[in-house]
Order: C-alpha cells, then structure tokens, then sequence
C-alpha cells in the first residue's frame, strides 16, 4: 500500500514538474519574441544593402536613389550597392525584390507605375506588387512637363490646343513606352480635348528625348531632370505642368488645368521591399526616411531631379494610399487605351 501512495506521489510530482518546465519554456519563447524585435531593430543593418532601382542609370529614380544609397551608407556605415534592373515598366525589378530574402537587405524604389498602372495594364504580368511587396515610405511626387520643340510654334497651352485642333493626325508625341505615365498623361489629354496626336513609343526616356531635341517628335511629357537645362537654352518650350498644384521646383510653369478644367497627374516614388519584412526593420527605415525628408540635403536632391515634396505616409497606412491610387488610375488607363510593352 505504501508503494502504491509513493507511485502515485511520484507520477504527481513528475506531472506537476512537467507543467512547470512547459511554462517556462512558453514564457521563455514569449519573452524571446517579443525581445526580437529590439535586437533586431538593433543590429540593422550588419552587412552591405541591395537597393534595386527599376530605371536605368541617370534617370530620375536611379537619382533618387543614389542619393539615398548615399544617406543610407553615411547613417548606418554600412555599405550600399545600387542594382538597376530596367524593364517590364517596372515589373521586372519588382519580381527581382519579392523574391529576394525579406530580411531588409534587398531593398526597392518602387513608382506609381509599379503598384498602381503595370498591374493593371498587364494582368498576366506573373507579381502582384501590392501583396508580394511591403510598401514602407512615399518619397517623392514626380510632376511631368508637357513639352514641344520650338517648330511647333506654339509658347502656351491655348496655342497648343488651338494647332492641335486646325490639324489631326500631323504631330507625334513620345513617351517612355506603352503604358507609361508619359503615355497615360497625353492621351487622358487626348480624349478630355478630342485631340488626334500621333503615338511614337520608346524604351525609355532618353531615346525620345533626343528625338524631341532634334525635332522628329514634336511634343512629349517630360520629367524635370529634362525640362530645366533645355528650357534655358530655348531648345524646348514648356506648356504646362500635369499637377494642377503649381510647382514647387518650376513656379513659373503654369498648370494645364488652368486652361484644360480638372486636369491633374502626377506619379510618386516610394520605398519597399519583399513582402513580410520584420516590422521593426520596416519601421526603422521609414524612420530614417522621414528624418532625411525634412534635411536641406533631401530638398537638394529634389531640386536636382526635378521633382516635388510629398507628405510623408507611414508604413501601416501605404496600403491604405495605394489602394486609392490604383481606383484613381484605372478610369485614365481605360480611357487611354494604353497596353504593356
């Protein structure tokens, strides 16, 4: 009988130990995640950063970029590399960072044109960049110029519209490619003016433009790294500006809508990188974002890229913000008619 009772307080005591160490261990694993993220917070970053920009080497996000490459590498003094990945309107990049670890070390410049206007414009594009992609900051607006060569004729948007009308079908526009929102812009203008002008596409922004310079085409929306130097040398004449907000950059550049009512594009520039990153590391990027957003160093780099300064959207409300960007942008993608490269 004593037996018995000493197994019985046995078997009690061994459960009751048991009971006890799984406790520990739940606390323990709960005090270790919650512990995660401060140590994590911490130790980012410890190694050299990938920042992938989806536009070529001297275009305006790859301006951008470096420029943050620059800030990036002086605040944490660790080393980043910047990895430009053209093509597919910026698709391409993309698939490239949600494939990519989502550990903070492979990071992305994304635009309007990633989230908002590829997905739509091609659906079978293979990414869905609002849930493969965790959006962390706005950057930047990015205001387009329409722009003619001094052939034309034309110094104000009234003369413009005015020659466009006397003559369907005679002048050519370029854009950056099917698509994109230099496509978008013209011909949202296009069908608000019935306006017959003619579509030349191109892969990129730099061929077109040189054939704007040499007068082959005869208008296009440009951005202001462009506009500005080619302004002053009387080598293009600039109309108007797609924001109907007056630019901060070019004040002197009247809107289109003060001549054509309701007219009013602009894209931005943003800061991702692959879906579920460790919120403390989202969130200690988006804090040297918006810190370097209200230095004098950022309004220089504004300044020279020619684009304009955007209220700063936290982390947790950037999916909010695109989801209203991707209802803004599919009427005008409709309405173009426009179709992927």
């Amino acid at each position: 009988m004593k037996n018995t009772s000493l197994t019985w307080l046995m078997q009690k005591l061994l459960i009751g130990l048991t009971f006890f160490l799984a406790l520990n261990i739940s606390v323990s694993s709960a005090l270790a995640q919650d512990s995660k993220g401060p140590s994590l917070a911490q130790t980012y970053p410890n190694k050299p950063i990938r920042l992938v920009v989806p536009f070529i080497a001297g275009s305006l996000v790859d301006v951008m970029g470096r420029a943050m490459a620059e800030e990036m590498q002086n605040t944490w003094k660790q080393s980043v590399v910047i990895d430009n990945k053209a093509g597919a309107s910026t698709l391409l990049a993309a698939k490239v960072v949600s494939t990519s670890p989502a550990d903070g070390y492979t990071l992305f410049l994304p635009t309007v044109t990633t989230f908002s206007m590829a997905p739509q414009l091609n659906p079978k594009a293979g990414i869905d960049p609002s849930k493969e992609l965790t959006p962390i900051a706005r950057l930047a607006i990015t205001n387009l110029y329409l722009t003619a060569h001094p052939s034309l004729g034309t110094k104000n948007m009234k003369e413009w519209i005015e020659l466009m009308k006397k003559n369907p079908g005679k002048f050519s526009y370029s854009s950056s490619g099917n698509g994109s929102p230099q496509h978008i812009f013209m011909e949202t203008l296009k069908k608000q003016l019935n306006l017959d002008i003619v579509h030349i596409p191109y892969k990129g922004s730099n061929s077109g433009m040189l054939d704007l310079l040499s007068g082959k085409v005869d208008m296009a929306f440009i951005d202001g790294t462009l506009i500005a130097p080619n302004i002053k040398t009387g080598a293009l004449v600039v109309l108007g500006s797609s924001m109907s907000k007056r630019s901060t950059l070019l004040p002197n550049v009247p809107p289109i809508s003060d001549t054509v009512n309701g007219f009013d594009w602009s894209g931005w520039i943003g800061f991702a990188g692959p879906a579920n990153m460790p919120q403390p590391i989202v969130d200690k990027i988006a804090d040297f974002i918006k810190h370097y957003q209200s230095t004098p160093a950022f309004a220089s780099v504004l300044e020279k890229a020619g684009i304009e300064p955007a209220e700063p959207i936290a982390p947790g409300d950037m999916p909010d913000f695109i989801a209203r960007e991707n209802k803004r942008w599919a009427p005008a993608i409709k309405i173009s008619g426009a179709t992927i490269d």
